[in-house]
């Protein structure tokens, strides 16, 4: 694995490379972003750049020490992730056993931890005091969606490293070279904040039924005589699709923006451009901010679901509304 393998956060990508071609490795970096951006995939290609007999700034994926990694086998290399709901005290302490014997190798351990900022209070405590005095040369890298949720004693002793969203043409372009289908693909990208994220939705048989319903829905319920209540009874509720009206809801969302994309001639940011006609056809029958009255009923509607409404109860009313 290169860094070049790694999609986007050049920012990241060029800290990490300058301090290994300096030599100046931090004992610990954050590294801090939404999930599937990219951290862990960036992390491991960090420790396997340290390792590499090769090269300096990268990991060549050939020698030894890189395939020990790739294979996941590095006797230097130590992965933490939370045990159930959070990372326990037991788990830091066997991390810093583990540290007390020193590597065979001239390279520093390394040890990763995803979702650090699930460390108890206890065990945050604990890694502080190996931070500051590891028994070896060690580097850490701590993974979390949110950095400012880590004690601030940690963030102190610790350089962050920011990663962002990988833009959604980026991710698209990847999705559609990888095989799936480009109208699911465009979905998944608004839905999900990177890749990992995009192919989970994407491979899920119900993605593809969810979007084919509230397209059926969109188009029924803004004709007269609508029969979208029918279709929403036979098509989710009986079929086994209620549990998802999360991610039904945020498809309409992303349907009435698309009619304000239509309305001011975006057809550029047009999400569903398989549904170009109808979307050209029905943009004009209403103004935008009753487009936008729309998305606030859909988010309405969300938020209702996140309170245990009841999804039936609310889908009902949201496309009640519609109606009228």
């Amino acid at each position: 694995m290169s860094f070049n393998d790694i999609m986007g956060q050049e920012a990241a990508k060029q800290l990490l490379q300058g301090a290994l071609r300096k030599q100046t490795v931090s004992h610990a970096y954050v590294f801090s972003g939404p999930s599937g951006s990219g951290q862990m995939k960036t992390a491991i290609t960090f420790a396997q750049a340290l390792f590499c007999e090769t090269y300096n700034e990268d990991a060549c994926g050939e020698c030894l020490e890189c395939r020990k990694v790739e294979h996941g086998n590095h006797p230097d290399l130590h992965l933490l992730a939370p045990d159930g709901a959070s990372i326990k005290i037991d788990q830091i302490r066997d991390l810093q056993r583990v540290f007390s014997y020193r590597s065979e190798m001239k390279n520093p351990k390394v040890y990763i931890i995803d979702q650090a900022d699930k460390m108890t209070v206890q065990a945050a405590n604990s890694l502080l005091k190996f931070l500051e005095e590891p028994p070896i040369p060690a580097v850490a890298i701590l993974i979390t969606e949110n950095g400012m949720a880590l004690l601030p004693t940690i963030q102190s002793r610790t350089q962050l490293v920011p990663f962002y969203p990988l833009q959604a043409e980026m991710m698209l372009q990847k999705l559609v070279e990888e095989g799936y289908p480009a109208p699911l693909a465009r979905c998944a990208v608004h839905l999900s904040s990177g890749l990992e994220g995009c192919r989970d939705l994407l491979d899920q048989n119900w993605f593809a039924e969810i979007r084919n319903v509230m397209l059926q829905l969109g188009k029924e319920s803004l004709g007269k005589g609508s029969s979208s209540l029918v279709t929403a009874g036979q098509k989710l509720f009986k079929a086994g699709l209620s549990e998802h009206l999360d991610t039904l809801l945020d498809l309409f969302h992303l349907w009435f923006k698309d009619m304000i994309h239509v309305q001011y001639g975006r057809h550029e940011s047009i999400l569903f451009i398989d549904q170009l006609e109808f979307l050209s056809t029905q943009a004009p029958s209403r103004s935008t901010a009753q487009w936008v009255s729309y998305m606030d009923l859909a988010a309405e509607c969300r938020k209702k679901l996140r309170y245990n409404v009841n999804g039936q109860l609310c889908l009902e009313q949201f496309l009640i509304g519609l109606e009228g």
